[in-house]
């Protein structure tokens, strides 16, 4: 099965990526439905870009053991401009510029975990820390545990993650699954720029390795965020958030496709009269088993969105854990996965534009669980 996804402008790799604003999701704008949920009244606004940053620099202030290693991360202000400014403000010790070396520097990261310093390791691309898989696996992953507990190793390993725009398939896959399957690590998939400031500065603090997965077509998205947010202590928990409440059919997912289920979802009852709830994952291991189930049982229906290949994904773990838990006894319908394409991403626009969700398929998805026309 193929689909077709909505695309930005792409400036290259090292350039920053931007969205229409026709694609843009307002947070904060009331949503036409009983049962939506609205988000916390708020006049200011941050980009996902600069939550990141901020959450670093807040982190790096608060506790010297923090330092940024990679890639460019530097004296270019990041490939991104994630790390922007943060050179000048900490200086060379603390952001450190990389030769092009997965293996090397993410080595030479855990190595510092270890011995008690707190680094947050920037991958150019996910796609990149495959280079460096031994590093984070079997090194990072496991020594806490093979330890007895007695050998810490906090580290996030950070970047954007997935597809992008004409970028290839080397560097488009989604390893949300890859690493949520290794016990001994946290992997963390935040959407929106609360998302992105409270789970860093919580993944910055936690003593277990993060793998801390960004989606790159947001960093230029801007959302509404609320006081407490922009708070020094503002960290979030790994829990699932319901971004638009609902009573037919639960929508699971999570980052970019929160808000393809959102413009899903509006459509739906506009046109349908279906109510849809929208749930956000945020955290991929740990998974929010708990909020899942508990929509199942109101809604009674539910499909998963991701932007993977549909073996082995997210939404294949969501659907054995609805099958093992009591949510399987209120399902009306069978569950139906929504994913990107099997088959290595294409470059070329015409056949990229097919290979992942959008609206239109997420809407089709639900209508045809509740056997709409």
């Amino acid at each position: 099965m193929v689909f077709k996804v909505p695309v930005g402008l792409f400036g290259g790799a090292k350039q920053m990526m931007r969205l229409p604003a026709s694609s843009r999701t307002i947070v904060g704008q009331g949503l036409s439905a009983a049962g939506s949920q609205l988000r916390m009244a708020s006049t200011k606004t941050m980009t996902v870009r600069d939550a990141l940053n901020s959450a670093m620099a807040e982190e790096m202030d608060r506790d010297d053991d923090v330092f940024i290693i990679g890639e460019e991360v530097a004296q270019y202000n990041g490939a991104y401009k994630v790390t922007k400014g943060l050179l000048d403000r900490f200086g060379e010790r603390r952001v450190v510029d990389t030769p092009i070396t997965e293996m090397g520097f993410t080595g030479l990261s855990v190595g510092a975990a270890l011995k008690g310093l707190k680094p947050i390791v920037e991958f150019m691309s996910f796609n990149f820390s495959m280079q460096a898989i031994d590093q984070v696996v079997n090194s990072a992953a496991k020594t806490y545990y093979m330890s007895g507990g007695t050998q810490k190793c906090q580290i996030v390993f950070r970047g954007p993650n997935g597809a992008a725009v004409g970028v290839g398939a080397q560097h488009s896959q989604d390893f949300s699954a890859w690493y949520g399957s290794i016990p001994g690590m946290k992997v963390l998939v935040p959407y929106s720029a609360e998302d992105a400031r409270g789970l860093l500065k919580a993944a910055i603090r936690d003593p277990n390795p993060v793998v801390f997965l960004e989606n790159e077509l947001l960093y230029g998205e801007s959302f509404e965020v609320s006081e407490e947010c922009l708070s020094t202590d503002f960290t979030l928990p790994y829990t699932a958030k319901v971004e638009r409440e609902g009573t037919d059919i639960s929508i699971i997912t999570y980052t970019r496709n929160v808000q393809f289920s959102l413009q899903a979802a509006e459509t739906l009852e506009k046109q349908h009269g279906i109510s849809a709830e929208v749930i956000n994952l945020r955290s991929i291991r740990p998974m929010d088993v708990d909020t899942i189930v508990k929509s199942v049982k109101k809604t009674n229906h539910l499909i998963t969105v991701e932007s993977t290949f549909p073996n082995f994904g997210v939404g294949s773990e969501i659907v054995a854990q609805i099958m093992e838990s009591e949510a399987f006894d209120y399902l009306d319908a069978p569950v139906q996965r929504v994913t990107g394409a099997d088959v290595p991403t294409p470059y070329a626009k015409e056949l990229e534009d097919f290979a992942f969700p959008d609206p239109d398929v997420i809407a089709s998805a639900v209508k045809k669980v509740l056997s709409v026309e």
